[in-house]
């Protein structure tokens, strides 16, 4: 249950970076109001998830993918450039969160 609630905090904090650039620097009230609530909701369900999953483990997976949820919505939604070194960092990304993932249940 705590992995989901860790993949949910992942998935949310995507949306939560997605919605940063709607507030105009935090001048429109409403995207601002919906920034803060995911940040929040994303934290929130990122401390759940540590009741079981190692802290360093789930911020990791946490972060990877917040990380490549950006890359990713970023050349689909914004037309971001895409290149040999986004595609690599983007697979090490993967790479490293299935291998703490592997690791963290080896023990």
């Amino acid at each position: 249950m705590n992995w989901l609630l860790l993949i949910a905090a992942g998935l949310v904090e995507v949306a939560w970076a997605q919605s940063i650039k709607p507030t105009e620097n935090f001048t429109k009230p409403l995207p601002t109001l919906l920034c803060l609530v995911l940040c929040a909701a994303a934290v929130y369900l990122l401390s759940r998830a540590m009741n079981t999953v190692p802290v360093g483990t789930a911020y990791l997976v946490f972060t990877g993918i917040g990380a490549a949820g950006a890359i990713v919505l970023g050349i689909f939604l914004y037309r971001d450039p895409v290149s040999p070194g986004r595609i690599l960092a983007l697979a090490l990304i993967v790479g490293g969160v299935a291998l703490a993932r592997v690791s963290e249940t080896a023990q």
